[in-house]
C-alpha cells in the first residue's frame, strides 16, 4: 500500500511540474498575433527549439563556391593496410605541407551524390551553380613532423576518416544566441524579406526533420550570419509538382451524397460543373525553423531546430523577423 501511495505521489508530482513547465512556456510566448488571426494550437503552436551541440556546429557540412585545396590530404594510419576507416584517437599520416606539430586541422570530404537522384527539378544544376558540397568528418591535431608525412591523432570525429579525405586548416566556429518559446505563425503571408531555396540536405537526405542540416541557396553575399533565422515554407502547388504527393489531388475527394462535387485544378476533362478549387489559392504554410550555423559567401549551412511537419528539401525559405527580434529581447 505504501509503495503505491509513493507511486501515485510521484505521478502526481510529475504531472504537476509538466503543467508548471506548459505554463511557464505559454506565459514567455508572446500573446499578441496578427491582425486578421485568431492564435490557436493548430494556426500559431508555441515553439520550443532544439539548441544545436558542438557536434551539431563542427559536423554540419558546407557547400562552398570555390573547390578547397586538396595537396594535404589523409594518406593511411597506424593500421595500414589492415584497416582504412579512422576514429578518434587513431593515428593518421597525412601527405602535404606546412605542418607543425600542435596545430588543429579539420578533415573534411568533398561529395558526390551516389544516388544520382534529383528530390526536386533542376537540383544537380543549383548545386553546381552554389559549389562544391563537403561534409565535415572530423578534428585532427599534428603530433609528429620528421617524416615525409607527417602523423596526427584523430580528436573527434563525426564520421570516420579514410585515405583521400582532405585536411584544412580548423577555425573555430562563433557561439549561438538562441530565442525563447514564440508562437509559431504557421500561415504567415509572405513578408517580402531574404528568401531562398534549400538545395540539399545533409547526406543526401530530402525528408528532413528536427536536428537535421540543410544547404541552403544564400550567404554572407545577401547578408545571411550564422545565428540568424529562417521559415521553411511550402506551397500547395509545390505538392501538385510533386509525381508523387500530385496523385492525392487526382483522387476523388467527393462525398457520395453530393450533388455537385467539386473539381480541383480542372480542364476541359475533368470540369463537372461543380465548385472549382485551384490549389495555387490555397495558403502556403510554414512547415519548420531553421538557424544558420556556418556561412559562406554564396550558401548558408543550417539546422532545423523545429519542425511541424517533414522539412523537404526545394522547399523555401525566408527570413524569420519574429524571431530575430524574440532573440534580442
Amino acid at each position: 500500500m505504501k509503495k503505491t501511495g509513493l507511486l501515485l505521489f510521484l505521478m502526481v508530482a510529475i504531472a504537476a511540474s509538466a503543467q508548471q513547465a506548459e505554463n511557464s512556456a505559454s506565459a514567455s510566448a508572446p500573446s499578441t498575433t496578427p491582425a486578421g488571426t485568431l492564435a490557436t494550437n493548430a494556426s500559431f503552436p508555441i515553439e520550443r527549439i532544439q539548441t544545436p551541440t558542438n557536434a551539431d556546429l563542427y559536423c554540419a557540412g558546407f557547400i562552398n563556391k570555390q573547390l578547397l585545396p586538396n595537396a594535404n590530404f589523409v594518406g593511411g594510419g597506424l593500421q595500414s593496410p589492415s584497416s582504412t576507416k579512422y576514429a578518434n584517437g587513431d593515428i593518421l599520416y597525412l601527405y602535404g605541407r606546412g605542418y607543425q606539430t600542435g596545430q588543429q586541422y579539420t578533415i573534411v570530404r568533398e561529395l558526390r551524390d551516389p544516388n544520382r537522384y534529383e528530390s526536386y527539378t533542376g537540383q544537380h544544376a543549383a548545386i553546381r551553380a552554389a559549389g562544391q558540397p563537403y561534409s565535415e568528418v572530423g578534428r585532427i591535431r599534428i603530433i609528429d613532423t620528421r617524416h615525409k608525412m607527417a602523423i596526427a591523432q584523430i580528436e573527434f570525429s563525426c564520421d570516420t576518416v579514410v585515405p583521400g579525405d582532405i585536411a584544412v586548416p580548423f577555425v573555430e566556429k562563433p557561439a549561438i544566441s538562441f530565442h525563447p518559446p514564440t508562437r509559431f505563425d504557421v500561415f504567415v503571408p509572405p513578408t517580402g524579406k531574404l528568401s531562398g531555396r534549400i538545395l540539399m540536405g545533409k547526406d543526401f537526405d530530402s525528408v528532413l526533420g528536427t536536428g537535421m542540416k540543410v544547404y541552403i541557396n544564400i550567404g554572407s553575399n545577401q547578408g545571411v550570419k550564422v545565428g540568424d533565422y529562417f521559415r521553411a515554407v511550402r506551397s500547395y502547388t509545390a505538392d501538385l509538382q510533386d509525381p508523387v504527393d500530385s496523385l492525392s489531388f487526382r483522387a476523388s475527394t467527393a462525398d457520395d451524397s453530393q450533388a455537385h462535387p467539386p473539381s480541383i485544378q480542372p480542364n476541359l476533362l475533368t470540369d463537372n460543373k461543380g465548385p472549382k478549387i485551384y490549389v495555387q489559392d490555397m495558403p502556403r504554410r510554414a512547415v519548420g525553423e531553421i538557424v544558420v550555423i556556418g556561412v559562406t559567401p554564396t550558401t548558408a549551412t543550417g539546422m532545423i531546430v523545429y519542425a511541424l511537419e517533414d522539412v523537404h528539401v526545394g522547399d523555401a525559405v525566408e527570413v524569420d523577423e519574429q524571431n530575430a527580434q524574440a532573440q534580442l529581447q
